[in-house]
């Protein structure tokens, strides 16, 4: 009789821990948003959201790339729900060239490229010959030679624009050397070269500030800021799902608004 209700007691306790433990079923799980990013500014925007995505149930992660096409070939397999890193022409150039099917979820923020002294402190004691460091991927070079076109260094010819190579100078009267670098390298290449046009975000990795050490910038209200505005990307299809609208809305909030403006001063300009 003993064992019986021994046994009883058992099969009675198993259930009830079968039952709880389906009871607890799908509590506390929380979905992962896998985003990759560039250190600087952009993963550490996406910091100042963990916690807000959390109390929602997203476990926000980032995944730090130091180069711009691994992010996108990453989102593209489908191992990142999302990558923020590039602007939309960058963007659109690379489905073109890889044959990606990438989309802006969101705007985020603008980036002024601005160049740096190396060698040479100043635009005005540029020698006859010198060197200037250009990113060597085609959308940033043309960025950084529209800039320089800017400055009255050098002439591009008509109708270049946003697409603008070095074989697009018809003018150069002092015979600057265009060095065209990866975009992560060129901070290093500084002291090799005697001016640099350097990307926002990788400026800022080197510890250079647009408002403090630039010679000059783009003009934050020039087409370069509907240009070059650096984006939420996901995979097409995915924009609307419920964890990519949650993040853009992080990230479109007053409280990232406000982090950005007080602590890049200007180096990163929101756009929303």
């Amino acid at each position: 009789m003993k064992k019986s209700i021994a046994l009883l007691l058992s099969i009675v306790l198993c259930v009830g821990l079968l039952a709880g433990c389906g009871g607890d079923s799908g509590k506390g799980q929380e979905t992962v948003i896998l985003v990759g990013a560039s250190a600087t500014p952009h993963a550490e925007i996406l910091e100042q959201v963990k916690d807000d995505l959390k109390a929602q149930g997203y476990d926000l992660q980032i995944k730090v790339y130091d180069d711009y096409i691994q992010p996108n070939l990453a989102l593209d397999t489908g191992e990142l729900t999302a990558n923020y890193f590039q602007h939309m022409h960058y963007l659109e150039n690379f489905n073109a060239e890889r044959g990606t099917k990438l989309v802006s979820a969101a705007e985020i923020h603008y980036e002024p490229f601005a160049i740096y002294p190396g060698r040479t402190k100043s635009i005005e004691e540029l020698a006859d010959g010198a060197t200037i460091a250009v990113p060597n991927d085609a959308t940033n070079e043309a960025r950084a030679l529209l800039l320089l076109e800017a400055q009255g260094l050098i002439t591009l010819a008509d109708g270049a624009g946003i697409n603008a190579t070095v074989r697009d100078i018809t003018e150069n009267p002092k015979n600057l050397q265009i060095k065209e670098i990866a975009a992560e390298q060129l901070v290093r290449s500084l002291p090799d070269v005697d001016l640099a046009v350097i990307n926002g975000n990788y400026a800022l990795s080197g510890g250079l500030r647009v408002d403090k050490d630039a010679l000059a910038a783009e003009d934050a209200d020039s087409v370069a800021k509907t240009t070059y505005v650096n984006v939420l990307a996901v995979r097409e299809g995915d924009e609307n799902k419920p964890e990519v609208q949650a993040l853009v809305k992080a990230l479109q909030s007053d409280k990232v608004k406000q982090y950005i403006e007080e602590k890049y001063a200007g180096a990163v300009v929101p756009t929303f």
